[in-house]
């Protein structure tokens, strides 16, 4: 998917403007969860989530999703990751 495309959908289903996030290199963060439903796109670079029992890489034009409080960890790649975040508080 591409950044418009992306942006738009992020619109017709109510997110806020994108922001960019980052990430080094071979870094992780250990099981946590977000106050917020978050649906991304990876724009440079790779990243891995695993949430329940499954773990997903995603790449460049790839787009993940996760629900408010859902328990995840992530990895990023060799060359770390960037990505167009949307967040959605919930009530």
């Amino acid at each position: 998917m591409n950044r418009e495309a992306f942006t738009q959908m992020l619109t017709n289903e109510g997110f806020p403007d994108p922001v960019l996030i980052s990430r080094e290199p071979n870094l992780a963060m250990d099981l946590h969860t977000h106050p917020f439903e978050a649906k991304a796109l990876i724009v440079e670079g790779e990243m891995s989530i695993r949430a329940d029992d499954e773990e997903r890489v995603y790449r460049v034009g790839d787009v993940f999703h996760l629900p408010a409080n859902k328990a995840h960890t992530e990895r990023y790649g060799p060359d770390g990751v960037s990505y167009l975040v949307g967040r959605k508080q919930h009530a």
